[in-house]
């Protein structure tokens, strides 16, 4: 028999010898009242039809899993599994050996601020997914594999976390730069002020500015936060890997650069549906200035860690291909291209960053995926 306030510490008076509890004449009537008096009722029985369920401002049984509307969504939840990883499976001996011997004083610049400006993001997005978003969908499968990208942006902090310790490196000096250099500040910022105005209790998403504002935010994180500045964000490392410099690394964010993509790929999907389902459209003065302010923080971040351009990699380069990428997301949610006419500046980064080699592995087809099929709208 278990001690309930104390369930380490056995019960020294066996259960046969306890004490009987004193008769309670008002606990005895309450339980000799007839079942349907006693039991609450019941607000809705009929079963749930899944072509009534909705992204969010549903009205089904958020508990019923089918069947299921938005079948996409167990899809991306499956193949998310399918493809678990760690850490701890790439070993990091070369690495350690690559960064104290071989990396010149600029390409150290570039791999700890590369490191210090994902360790913090990784944070937000789990933050966003977590606590502003979840909560908000009206449908379990959406949730559940929701709940899924949180557990991997917290698989992503300790990869991070683990080439910081592996390699040595001054734990409160890496995770305080984005506080301390204005240009890792100022992208952090953008991402805090999107993730503050949809973190709140009293938001109403039948409201229609409060639901404008929520699709913005939507847009923001899968569009831009997860779907450029994460997608472009690995590829100086990745230049790194090329030159046979820092595999261990790279390696590790090849895996989190294939989680990242299904992130962006499920999060534009649901704002396309949010948007058809609640017949609303994201403003264009709005998303030319989302483009706008995005763009001068990349910018200004890519000076400050390619201030000094490394072997095979300049800040032209990464502007170059983060643009090229921002319009791919704009199409995939028909939306007008903020940088009509720009070509890809690094050709490579799509099969670089490719665990299996495979072609459009990463863009609006993908075909296979590791254990699992996946298919992009």
């Amino acid at each position: 028999m278990i001690n309930w306030d104390d369930p380490l510490t056995p019960i020294s008076q066996p259960a046969s010898e306890a004490p009987r509890p004193e008769a309670n004449p008002a606990l005895e009537q309450m339980t000799q009242q007839p079942a349907a008096a006693q039991a609450a009722p019941m607000v809705d029985m009929r079963p749930v039809n899944p072509d009534d369920k909705r992204v969010i401002n549903g009205m089904t049984d958020i508990n019923q899993l089918a069947p299921f509307k938005y079948p996409w969504a167990w899809e991306y939840f499956l193949n998310a599994n399918r493809n678990h990883w760690t850490p701890l499976d790439i070993n990091m001996a070369q690495d350690v050996h690559d960064y104290g011997h071989k990396l010149t004083l600029e390409e150290r610049h570039v791999y700890e601020n590369v490191l210090s400006y994902l360790t913090t993001s990784d944070i937000l997005a789990m933050r966003n997914i977590g606590l502003a978003v979840m909560e908000k969908m009206s449908a379990p499968e959406l949730q559940i594999y929701q709940a899924r990208q949180v557990y991997e942006e917290s698989l992503h902090t300790r990869t991070y976390q683990h080439c910081i310790e592996t390699l040595g490196l001054d734990q409160g000096e890496i995770y305080n730069r984005y506080r301390v250099v204005p240009q890792i500040n100022g992208k952090i910022q953008i991402a805090n002020r999107r993730l503050d105005s949809i973190l709140r209790a009293d938001i109403d998403l039948t409201d229609r500015d409060e639901l404008h504002n929520f699709l913005m935010a939507y847009i923001f994180f899968a569009g831009v936060f997860e779907g450029c500045w994460f997608y472009n964000g690995f590829s100086p490392v990745f230049a790194l890997q090329r030159r046979g410099l820092m595999k261990g690394t790279a390696e590790q964010f090849q895996y989190i650069m294939r989680d990242e993509v299904m992130h962006a790929s499920f999060g534009l999907r649901v704002a396309k549906h949010i948007m058809r389902e609640e017949d609303i459209r994201p403003d264009p003065k709005a998303i030319a200035e989302m483009w706008e302010e995005c763009d001068a923080a990349e910018l200004a971040y890519t000076g400050y860690i390619l201030r000094d351009p490394i072997l095979g990699y300049s800040k032209e380069d990464h502007i170059g291909q983060y643009r090229f990428i921002a319009n791919r997301r704009a199409r995939t949610l028909g939306l007008d291209e903020p940088y009509p006419g720009q070509e890809p500046t690094l050709a490579w980064l799509d099969e670089q960053a490719n665990l299996r080699k495979e072609k459009n592995f990463f863009e609006t087809r993908v075909t296979e995926y590791q254990a699992g099929g996946l298919k992009w709208e």
